[in-house]
């Protein structure tokens, strides 16, 4: 434009655009990723139909607003030291059409304000609650403070929950973990440098000093949603990793923090254009949660715009435009020109590598297989023995106790877990526990001396670590004995507890190299899992293309493995218990428990006590040489009857250096009051550590929280429970305790120097290695009677996996196909280039129709598994279609064995006579020779799709490959490697590799392997639908759908060696 015409479009003055925001909000340089707004504005102005004017600060902040320049169209909003009220009047004065309006800005600073307006437009929040201080420290009557909970106005919130101030410009908020994960708080902050959290697991109480709100915390998976809408019609939504996860900001080469766009559902679509309407912000930002198949909006930022997206400077300048237009010259068109007219000189967007190559599976079956599925089920890490004491009670602070936490009805058990709970125990314990031992020349019974020492037991362990978890100990009081007594208000009788038995269990923590085991095979995981280029996992997950759950069981150090594993395959940082609480789903009914198999395994465990006291072994029907695990007790040493007198020798001689450990220790404790109590270790601290505690094993003491007088204690029971002197008889049931105890103590106490203790570990692994795989069943076909049993609900929830993916599979490729042959017909090779793919635009829809219905799975309800598509029209990536379904279990040891014997016997079932084992040969021959499923063994189930050549209905569409590994299975006195011996110094054993259960170039189609696995599995339609989240405990239960897409990672912040998981 020339001359007068600059003034003039087509005969109509230009319309002006006011720019009334601090300068530091408008800066625009020549760099590619300039500020956004600077962007935007810069495209307007392309358009020819525009005048910016930008006001400046001086014109702002110092000037009357009657010399501020006269605009048709008004683009200001608050910021640090902006003044709103100021910007209001002139608003009134010029009568401006407003972009945002100015007056409801006001309310985005107070955090009630937001939640009122949102809840006035039914628009869904987090359920919440005010505490309202008119003084820091105020004390209100209707706040009430507990050790797992806060109670407002009778409203109770369960921890985890968030508290936030109601200062919307204040972002401190905090999150308070439960004491059942190890209790603390986690801190989030605007980013300062590559962090936005900070871990704090001594802080339990929370903050006094001000107002707050008080909300449920939403269980995630680790991601965060930023919606950010330009007029009522337009949202575009970004993921980024939550810093509720680790508290790491994950940025790419250029330092910027690394998020994707992802899909709106049409219920978050009308969200976003509600929150528009609601607060009269064109332009505005706001936070989403998606959890448990819901969206919630948690927060309302006003005045925002995404950054570095070219694609979305358009859009916004596009919807800018007409806003413009409609409001100051409804006459012209809005139309959106065929070109825009920046484009042409447009500049390159810089690739940051998004885009994934060789992602077909490079082998025998070439590069028209993708991966779809990977289901593996894992045991837990390295553990400190389980431990367990039972003693009848008659004192009358212990039967107190147990009636005041179980509502004082006599007859009914009470469970103690909470650290409330355990303190009341350790208090009343204390005042029992004699101060020094009776005995020595003493008068008093062997019962009443046997008493105290458990008493002292129960002491020690109560008082390990200096406070309470209960994810690692518990009592159960369960009433025996009962008298009639006078009520106390005279009138009749009641009945009273006057013996009850309490049985405490603890131990069984995961250790510093179970927590190693488990982040390395993590780590390995990320590296091997996932063909293609050693990061592809990072990038499936980067991209919103990885489904990934994470299952567990209810036991302390099954959690911890899985969030440890966690940690090391999302290349995480920092504590467990939030990678845990945000991360991992516990599911017991699925993963927990022998109830269902326990009269079959009293059957095999009273049988392989007859072969092994006779001596004699029946051979099975189906025996042969070639078969050897076909006879009843396969494994069984020959002269296993000859080892058992030298098991108990070696034993008593082990236990007898213990007890002259623990007599010094207690020699020593004797002289310090009884009310001291002794803090050498700290397991909360403990699980954020990876290696040994060097100044411990320096000073001779166990390694861990162990002092002498328990691991005397874990010895002496053995010792009494394997032999019965009086009876004269062996409990091979204890064998399996034995070898435990004696491999923990070779690997973690090797500096104690417990003569005998190698020759004892020798003689219990080869008794181990023939008893334990046997309690699952003296033969093959109690094996896998046992193990359907026991693994029934898992087997189920593995075959839903793999149907659901075949599914979801299944629709893209048929929807694909179709999009092609509309492509060919209807657009050119241009067009192509410049839409995204029809499909996918649509697949949410799509999908809800067509797969909901056939869902096997009510914990993977298919409106939650679309939450994280990746939205390609803003992401630079080849295949957006890609999706890959990651299945986490995290069990013990009876769920590992009864999986492997399900799958190695199923063609012995009736229905299946005449089939092929799922097993080859040699495969079913190295698991004969495999006797321990040690520490992380783990069952891997891969999925592929053949994506080329074969047809959506062939059975060779899909293909499944079966893997497994032996975990960490080396013998602690086996150190000729190097590096192995480097390894036995930190206590940890390396990892077995997977092992492969098929034969090379063998084809198990998926269809073979649910005919297969049916007749053991749960079918689907028993699993019941998820339950009412009630507190803590119900966050954890059966929640798969605690669980979506996950975090956003991305591998490129670190250096090469470190993203190698080296």
């Amino acid at each position: 434009m020339k001359g007068g015409d600059e003034e003039e479009i087509r005969g109509h003055k230009k319309i002006t655009v006011g720019v009334c925001v601090m300068e530091k909000k408008v800066k625009c340089r020549s760099e590619v990723f300039s500020a956004p707004m600077g962007q935007i504005l810069d495209r307007l102005k392309a358009f020819g139909e525009f005048e910016i004017i930008h006001f400046g600060d001086k014109v702002i902040l110092e000037e009357p607003i009657e010399s501020w320049p006269v605009c048709d169209c008004l683009i200001a909003f608050y910021s640090s030291g902006y003044p709103l009220e100021k910007a209001e009047a002139y608003a009134a004065l010029r009568k401006s059409f407003l972009v945002n309006e100015l007056h409801p800005q006001h309310l985005l600073h107070d955090r009630r304000k937001v939640y009122e307006l949102l809840e006035m437009y039914g628009i869904p929040v987090p359920r919440y609650a005010l505490v309202n201080r008119e003084e820091p420290y105020q004390e209100l009557d209707y706040f009430v403070e507990e050790e797992d909970y806060v109670e407002v106005h009778g409203n109770r919130f369960w921890k985890p929950f968030v508290e936030k101030p109601v200062d919307g410009d204040n972002h401190s908020i905090m999150i308070y973990y439960p004491s059942s994960a190890g209790g603390g708080m986690k801190n989030l902050f605007r980013k300062v440098g590559n962090r936005s959290s900070e871990f704090h697991p001594d802080v339990r109480r929370v903050r006094r000093d001000g107002s707050y709100i008080y909300e449920e915390f939403m269980p995630t998976g680790g991601t965060d949603v930023k919606v950010y809408t330009v007029g009522p019609e337009y949202a575009h939504a970004e993921a980024r990793k939550s810093p509720v996860v680790d508290g790491v900001v994950m940025r790419n080469p250029d330092g910027k923090e690394v998020r994707y766009p992802v899909l709106l559902t049409p219920n978050e679509k009308h969200m976003a254009r509600e929150v528009c309407m609601a607060f009269r912000q064109a332009v505005c930002g706001f936070d989403l949660l998606r959890s448990d198949g819901c969206s919630y909006v948690c927060d309302v930022n006003g005045w925002s715009f995404v950054k570095n997206s070219h694609k979305y400077y358009d859009d916004a300048a596009c919807v800018l435009r007409e806003m413009f237009l409609d409001a100051k010259a409804p006459h012209l068109s809005s139309a959106i020109p065929p070109t825009l007219p920046w484009k042409v000189n447009e500049p390159v967007q810089p690739s940051e590598g998004l885009t994934r190559q060789g992602s077909g599976l490079i082998g025998s079956f070439g590069q028209s297989e993708e991966l779809r599925c990977v289901i593996v089920v894992i045991r837990h890490g390295d553990r400190t023995p389980k431990q367990k004491v039972k003693l009848k009670v008659t004192e009358e602070k212990l039967l107190n106790l147990m009636l005041k936490y179980n509502g004082g009805r006599p007859r009914s058990e009470t469970k103690l877990k909470s650290a409330v709970q355990l303190q009341d125990l350790l208090d009343a314990t204390r005042m029992l526990v004699p101060r020094y031992r009776p005995g020595r020349g003493s008068d008093s019974e062997a019962e009443d001396l046997e008493h105290a020492e458990k008493l002292r037991q129960v002491k020690a362990v109560l008082e390990e670590g200096g406070h309470f978890s209960g994810i690692y100990r518990k009592v159960q009081l369960k009433p025996l004995k009962w008298v009639k007594v006078p009520k106390a208000n005279g009138e009749g009788e009641e009945e009273r507890p006057v013996e009850a038995l309490m049985v405490l269990k603890y131990g069984g923590v995961l250790t510093h190299a179970g927590r190693k085991q488990a982040e390395e095979l993590g780590r390995y995981f990320r590296n091997k899992m996932y063909p293609g280029e050693g990061t592809g996992l990072l990038r499936l997950h980067s991209t919103y293309r990885h489904d990934l759950k994470i299952y567990s069981s209810d036991e302390g150090r099954v959690q911890m493995s899985a969030a440890a594993f966690a940690k090391g395959l999302l290349d995480l940082e920092g504590q467990l218990t939030p990678i845990l609480v945000s991360l991992v789903s516990k599911d017991s009914s699925m993963l927990d428990g022998l109830d269902n198999a326990s009269t079959e395994m009293e059957e095999a465990k009273a049988r392989l006590n007859e072969v092994i006291t006779s001596g004699a072994r029946k051979s099975h029907s189906n025996g042969t040489s070639k078969s050897p695990w076909m006879t009843d007790g396969a494994g069984l040493p020959s002269n296993a009857s000859e080892l058992l007198p030298k098991l108990v020798n070696l034993t008593k001689k082990v236990t007898e250096q213990v007890r002259l450990l623990a007599m010094n220790e207690d020699e020593t404790l004797t002289e310090a009051s009884p009310y001291d109590v002794i803090l050498p270790y700290d397991q909360a601290k403990a699980l954020g550590k990876t290696n040994i505690d060097i100044d411990r094993i320096a000073a001779g003491l166990p390694c861990g929280s162990e002092g002498f007088l328990l691991m005397y204690a874990r010895w002496r029971k053995l010792e009494r429970d394997l032999y019965n002197e009086r009876k004269e008889r062996f409990d091979i049931t204890q064998i399996p305790d034995v070898y435990d105890s004696c491999k923990y103590d070779l690997l973690h106490n090797a500096h104690l120097n417990l003569k005998g203790l190698d020759e004892l570990f020798k003689v219990a692994q080869l008794l181990a290695d023939g008893v334990i795989p046997n309690e699952y069943g003296i033969n093959p076909k109690q094996k896998l009677k046992i193990g359907s049993k026991i693994a029934r609900r898992l087997l189920g929830k593995i075959l839903i996996d793999l149907r659901n993916t075949r599914e979801e599979a299944l629709n893209v490729a048929e929807l694909k196909s179709n999009q092609d042959k509309c492509s060919k017909s209807t657009k050119t090779e241009k067009d192509d280039k410049e839409s995204p793919p029809k499909f996918f635009i649509n697949i949410d829809d799509t999908r809800r129709s067509s797969t909901s219905e056939i869902s096997m799975d009510p914990d993977d309800d298919d409106d939650k598994e679309t939450k994280y598509r990746l939205d390609p029209k803003y992401a630079n990536v080849k295949t957006p279609e890609r999706h890959v379904r990651t299945r986490l279990y995290f069990t013990s040891e009876s769920h590992i064995h009864s999986l492997v014997n399900v799958l190695r016997y199923c063609n012995l079932d009736e229905s299946l006579q005449g089939e092929d084992s799922l097993i080859c040969q040699s495969a079913l021959e190295r698991l004969y020779k495999t006797k321990e499923l040690d520490y992380m063994s783990c069952i891997v189930i891969r999925m592929f799709e053949n994506t080329e050549e074969v047809a959506l209905e062939d059975p060779k569409k899909f293909r499944v490959e079966l893997t497994f590994s032996r975990g960490a299975d080396l013998s602690p006195l086996e150190m000729k490697d190097g590096k192995v011996a480097s390894l036995h110094q930190e206590h940890t054993l390396p990892i077995m590799g997977p092992e492969r259960l098929q034969e090379l170039g063998s084809y198990l189609t998926l269809e073979k392997m649910e005919e297969m696995i049916r007749p053991f599995a749960m079918p689907a339609e028993d699993f019941p639908p998820p339950s009412v989240p009630v507190g803590f405990s119900g966050y954890f239960s059966k929640s798969a759908a605690v669980l979506e897409r996950l975090v956003n990672l991305w591998p490129f912040h670190k250096n090469a060696a470190h993203t190698n998981g080296k």
